[in-house]
């Protein structure tokens, strides 16, 4: 049984294995007809001038002048001169030292050179050693299980730079391509995590029925807030930017249940998990009694749960609530602030689906483990169900 077992969990993770590979590999869905025909290579600042950068108090306009020494590409070993554009904004703009290694856009004409831009810091590699730091460490302390973790991660970032960002591109509806990419994510982290087994369908079910609530929810509730879907960062550039079709409130409600997936999942986990093993040691347990449990376990993680939501939303507007702090603007004032409003539909919406994942996972809990529990209790030749063969015994 053991080795069965083993074999299922192996099968489902090379097959999300190769599942990943191939949207490595597959051609985005969405190929921007605004892309221009330019390359970009790492380069080493020799050189720097700024006669031609303007100080107005902290702020500082102008262009630098840089010479830079390519590291890659067709023109490594080149020395080419690279501009580097201020426009005043003191959280876009940047300023290169001698020494400082940098990403170079490079338009070209055959084998020359005819212009350069020194576009940002180069951060690669040392975002690549932190990666692979993190995967070494994770694999070191949980074995198995986090090398299972880091694929499922990887699934996810594939699915949704692949499948979920071109699609909505691409004239997809938010919510109907979200809610889908979600529930697969929600699907594939929770069987790497709890192996193939009724504890991750449970969860998985539980984590299905939050988020649609937390959906639903966010789809009521936009219209009465009199909100805009333009209050989320960027998306007024995406209007300008060729996409005047998209709906920007349909997108800020996807953000919304996107953005509680991962709490309700992690939720929804916690609970079956500790349903299955208190149904293990308790077989006498009836459903009610055994989804009481699972309400019980439930409480103190959602409660924990909301608190994590609300300071992940809050700490995006730190620098905002300071400023109107700084100003004397009272609370109220403050609260009714579209940015903060948004950040309150989204917390407190996200937290309906965290409140709701408990005692939906309980339910459905209850029912699964009990009802598993008399079918195997029975003997050989009575009904079972199909599940079992597919759905590990724990």
């Amino acid at each position: 049984m053991r080795s069965k077992l083993l074999n299922r969990n192996v099968i489902f993770a090379c097959t999300i294995f190769l599942i990943s590979c191939l949207l490595l590999w597959m051609p985005s869905l969405y190929r921007s007809p605004y892309a221009r025909d330019e390359e970009r290579y790492q380069g080493r600042v020799l050189e720097t001038d700024n006669s031609l950068v303007k100080q107005y108090g902290i702020v500082k306009t102008g262009s630098q002048r840089l010479r830079v020494l390519m590291l890659d590409g067709p023109f490594a070993g080149q020395e080419v001169e690279a501009g580097n554009v201020l426009i005043g904004k003191m959280e876009s703009d940047k300023m290169f030292r001698v020494g400082d290694r940098v990403f170079v856009v490079v338009n070209a004409i055959g084998n020359k050179i005819t212009a350069a831009t020194a576009y940002d810091h180069y951060r690669l590699n040392i975002e690549l050693f932190l990666l692979l730091l993190f995967a070494v460490l994770l694999v070191a302390v949980t074995g198995w299980s986090g090398a299972k973790t880091c694929l499922s991660l990887f699934f996810t970032l594939l699915l949704m730079w692949k499948v979920l960002l071109p699609g909505i591109l691409r004239g997809s509806d938010p919510i109907w391509l979200a809610f889908p990419v979600v529930m697969v994510i929600a699907g594939v982290t929770l069987f790497m995590a709890a192996g193939v087994n009724r504890t991750a369908l449970v969860a998985w079910l539980g984590a299905f029925l939050g988020i649609m609530l937390t959906a639903t929810l966010a789809l009521c509730l936009f219209p009465p807030f009199r909100l805009h879907g333009a209050i989320q960062p960027y998306a007024e550039t995406l209007l300008y930017s060729g996409f005047e079709s998209l709906n920007l409130e349909r997108l800020f409600i996807a953000a919304v249940f996107l953005g509680a997936s991962g709490a309700v999942i992690d939720l929804a986990i916690d609970v079956s998990a500790a349903m299955n093993e208190v149904s293990q040691k308790r077989p006498d347990l009836s459903i009610k009694e055994l989804t009481k449990s699972g309400l019980l376990v439930g409480r103190p993680m959602a409660t924990t749960m909301v608190t994590t939501l609300l300071m992940a939303y809050i700490s995006e507007y730190m620098a905002l609530l300071m400023v109107l702090l700084s100003k004397g603007i009272p609370p109220d004032q403050i609260v009714n602030l579209n940015y903060l409003a948004a950040e309150i539909l989204k917390t407190i919406v996200g937290s309906f689906g965290l409140i709701t994942v408990a005692p939906f996972t309980a339910v459905v809990g209850g029912l699964v483990y009990v009802k598993w529990r008399r079918v195997h209790d029975n003997p050989p030749d009575l009904i079972t169900s199909p599940i079992q063969d597919i759905i590990e015994p724990r």
